[in-house]
């Protein structure tokens, strides 16, 4: 990776990346956990494999996003501890009860980091959004959930309606934590949408609800490539 660019020379937009690279970090160790819990749940030594692979994608992602952290003379745990209450809220909130409800969870949430990742990193310096598309190039491990829960609702199609709850739950959650996470992190909000000090590096208000227009979009055609009414 090259040398930090001009665009760390501005206190707020480093700071921002920071507290970026930190949200990101935190949300792939702690998915890599919860995967972790999920594969003892896994009905079959084949699935139980799957979900493992899962977890291990989340902690790779997660390596090459502290290792940038220590790059930029950052302690990587310290730029995650502000989002650890966050997401472990996020967690208890959305529980799964079976692995079923697991594995959506999972597929979701590998989901939307890859449309996230994918929307923010025009935004982001050389440097940044070369990691950023590193990481995102690591998603997808959640492919095998489509067959595990279209067979589910095959074999008891009420799977299907509780599952369908399930997942506009979750995606409902979701975008209510990262949006207070945001409103939280003004360092953060300024790189998103661009400081006083750098006008139209970033997305604007209507552009960041067209956003998540996108990711709600992507969410759904996910959930009927599942076979899930979204």
């Amino acid at each position: 990776m090259t040398a930090v660019p001009n665009a760390f020379d501005d206190p707020a937009y480093r700071q921002g990346v920071i507290d970026l690279l930190g949200l990101l970090a935190y949300g792939e160790i702690s998915a890599c956990e919860r995967l972790a819990e999920d594969a003892k749940l896994a009905p079959e030594l084949a699935t139980k494999v799957e979900v493992a692979a899962m977890a291990t994608a989340e902690f790779h992602h997660f390596e090459q996003l502290r290792d940038r952290l220590v790059e930029l003379q950052v302690d990587p745990f310290e730029a995650m501890r502000p989002f650890v209450s966050t997401f472990e809220r996020f967690h208890r909130q959305t529980q799964p009860s079976t692995f079923l409800e697991g594995v959506v969870k999972a597929y979701v949430g590998d989901g939307l980091a890859a449309d996230f990742y994918r929307e923010i990193a025009a935004f982001l310096d050389a440097d940044t959004r070369e990691l950023v598309l590193s990481t995102l190039s690591g998603t997808g491990h959640s492919e095998f959930v489509v067959d595990v829960i279209r067979q589910a609702i095959a074999d008891d199609p009420k799977v299907g309606g509780r599952l369908a709850l399930w997942a506009r739950r979750l995606m409902g959650e979701a975008l209510s934590h990262a949006q207070a996470v945001v409103a939280e992190r003004d360092a953060l909000t300024a790189v998103l949408v661009g400081s006083v000090d750098r006008p139209g590096s970033g997305m604007d208000l209507a552009m960041i609800g067209r956003m998540l227009t996108r990711l709600t979009e992507a969410h759904t055609a996910r959930m009927e490539k599942l076979g899930l009414a979204a």
